[in-house]
């Protein structure tokens, strides 16, 4: 690395973690349900200036799956059919429609399965032990694989933090967690208290007077702060260079609210006003894709039971994404358009690639990136490294705009994924599938 590369990582470093700084404390108690009646203003986004022949950029993040655990076995990728358990080699089974329980995967529980680069430690309780050491077959996730094969396949893409989905999240738009590894914490009695009201769990502003979240301060100690915090975004730097953009997640009345990143930047969570301008439902999201509604830049996480997380089954998981990407295909929009879809973490599944070790947050453990667009590389299969910070890097360059971190900044912006050249592609939906749960063929290792 350069010695200007070596200095905008330290500083880069230095930056997030006085990102706490920033936090701000949140409302005692929840807000007002969010607002259903409100849509994306329509835009002509071939108006707008881009780099690329991309007038629309939409991001996907779904939940909790490791590149071996859904590609493993896809041909020509790095995978593995088999995994590391301590020093012992261990098939990767077929991994199941429905993993009935979560599996650990905490700052420490990635820190144990990479193991100091050996990749063997995944088998931390009963549960990983039983379904961490697992490979879907691709007949388990036909549109995926089918994606994967027409399209481009990341195989060295990494989630930005070694930690689970909040600060992940923070990532994918701010190319920074403000400092912490790990998930928010909120008592359960209060978690309780806002069920019997219609609210779901938060990880925001409106978490709760008890709610916190640890970071690290600027001397690399630990501190509880309300998960609240007030540094830029992507969709700070899309607004000031006047260029349109959404954020679909679950409401908070729904399970999988936790994901709605947005809810963790006070300005944006604690002002109607502009919340009302970006945030919306995503069970709107299809429609509005019909309707044309989408601005050029646009996030989606789905609601819990559609987002392939354990204990929900898969097959609904990959059909709700193919009833997003269908849309834009079969919309005026597919043919400017760059789908990029990923998981936010690996979900305590096993994969045998030990993450670099680049400052004190990542690279967290790696997780597959589909690219889906009319000017993507045919059957690619993509080895450069990279992170969720490369998808913002990607809609920095397209658009003109300034990176918000070291991470973007050092980032390569993913263009080596398209040619630009090639006349775009037609559309080329996919049918949805019959879902039933799967058996469980996973014996309990000894």
């Amino acid at each position: 690395m350069r010695s200007t590369a070596r200095t905008q990582l330290a500083l880069g470093v230095a930056l997030v973690l006085v990102a706490v700084g920033c936090s701000s404390p949140g409302p005692p108690t929840h807000l007002p349900p969010d607002p259903t009646g409100l849509f994306p203003a329509r835009v002509d986004a071939s108006a707008i200036d881009t780099r690329w022949p991309i007038k629309h950029v939409v991001f996907i993040v779904k939940e909790n799956r490791s590149f071996d655990n859904m590609f493993g076995r896809f041909p020509g990728a790095n995978g593995a059919t088999v995994g590391w358990d301590h020093g012992t080699p261990r098939p990767l089974t077929p991994a199941v429609d429905e993993t009935p329980h979560d599996l650990l995967h905490t700052y420490a529980a990635g820190i144990s399965s990479i193991d100091g680069g050996r990749m063997d430690g995944f088998a931390q309780t009963a549960n990983s032990n039983r379904y961490a050491y697992t490979s879907f077959l691709p007949t388990a996730i036909p549109n995926y694989w089918s994606w994967a094969s027409s399209y481009v396949l990341a195989d060295n893409f990494f989630a930005s933090a070694l930690g689970p989905s909040f600060p992940n999240h923070l990532f994918t738009i701010a190319a920074t967690s403000g400092g912490t590894n790990e998930n928010p914490q909120q008592p359960l009695e209060q978690v309780a208290a806002l069920n019997r009201e219609g609210f779901s769990k938060s990880w925001g502003c409106d978490i709760g007077s008890a709610g916190f979240v640890v970071v690290q301060d600027s001397e690399g100690n630990d501190e509880k702060v309300p998960p609240c915090f007030d540094f830029t975004t992507e969709g700070d730097l899309l607004s000031a260079a006047g260029v349109p953009w959404a954020y679909y997640a679950a409401t908070n009345t729904e399970n999988g609210y936790i994901w709605s990143a947005y809810s963790a930047i006070g300005r944006y969570r604690n002002d109607p006003t502009l919340w009302n301008q970006h945030i919306f439902p995503v069970d709107r999201v299809v429609p509005d894709i019909r309707r044309g509604l989408l601005p050029p830049v646009t996030w989606i996480t789905p609601t819990h039971d559609l987002s392939d997380h354990p204990e929900h089954s898969m097959c609904l998981g990959e059909n709700w994404t193919t009833r997003v990407v269908d849309a834009i295909m079969k919309s005026p929009m597919w043919k400017d358009t760059a789908i990029f879809i990923t998981w936010d973490d690996w979900g305590g599944f096993y994969d045998h690639v030990p993450p670099r070790r680049i400052d004190p947050f990542g690279l967290g453990i790696r997780v597959p990136l589909l690219v889906i667009s009319p000017y993507a590389k045919p059957g690619w299969i993509d080895h450069t490294e990279g992170e969720f910070s490369s998808v913002l890097r990607f809609i920095e360059d397209n658009w003109g705009l300034t990176p918000l971190t070291y991470r973007d900044r050092l980032s390569h912006d993913l263009s080596y994924d398209f040619d630009f050249a090639q006349g775009p592609a037609p559309p080329d939906p996919l049918p949805l599938r019959t879902c039933t749960a799967s058996p469980d063929p996973s014996p309990i290792a000894g």
